[in-house]
């Protein structure tokens, strides 16, 4: 009964996010300020963990409700949760670049004298998330359910423990350790349809 009611519960915070979406669509501010008021708490956890400057933290944030505000009309009825994560998560890795880009043209000299890597340039983690954003990868991951995919971007792009996943989704821990599993090999599967391998391709 308890799990029903947990499935009830997040079926009906996505019908309600559904819905602002559409609202805001036509222009709704009070549509809007709801959402954030929804997400935006979330959203800071989560760029924070990625981002040490809270500055940019709050430059990204503000910048993917912008985003949200101008093209809500082309939500496609996916998850909201990750639709506004993968908007975030895209703005987070523009304010890299543009900081990465800044530190080359402003300190050339500090450059010039043994420095072997730009203070603003993406960490290994920002490529990693790069890479889950864009590419053959972003398309595998938008063909898997939203369900599996939240759990693939808590455990491996933000690193949460199980605990903290379960905590973070609202599901069991047991939950978060099936859907990790089954997760991997839709990605898997979906990676191949879009790589086939010339070797070994006929079954």
């Amino acid at each position: 009964m308890g799990g029903q009611r947990e499935s009830d519960g997040r079926a009906g915070a996505a019908d309600g996010d559904a819905a602002l979406l559409r609202s805001v669509a036509t222009g709704d501010a009070a549509a809007m300020a709801a959402l954030y008021d929804r997400h935006a708490g979330w959203l800071h956890a989560r760029l924070t963990r990625r981002c040490a400057d809270p500055e940019t933290v709050r430059e990204v944030l503000q910048d993917t409700f912008v985003t949200v505000w101008r093209s809500a009309a082309g939500h496609r009825g996916q998850e909201a949760g990750g639709w506004l994560w993968t908007i975030a998560a895209r703005r987070l890795v523009d304010a890299r670049r543009a900081q990465e880009r800044t530190a080359r043209t402003a300190a050339p000299l500090e450059a010039a004298v043994g420095r072997h890597e730009p203070a603003g340039a993406p960490s290994a983690e920002d490529r990693v998330l790069a890479g889950l954003e864009y590419g053959d990868v972003g398309t595998a991951l938008d063909r898997i359910s939203p369900e599996l995919r939240e759990v693939l971007r808590a455990t491996v792009v933000d690193g949460l423990s199980t605990r903290e996943a379960a905590r973070l989704l609202g599901i069991p821990e047991g939950t978060v350790k099936s859907r990790a599993r089954r997760a991997r090999a839709e990605l898997r599967a979906a990676l191949a349809q879009l790589n086939p391998s010339p070797i070994g391709g006929t079954a």
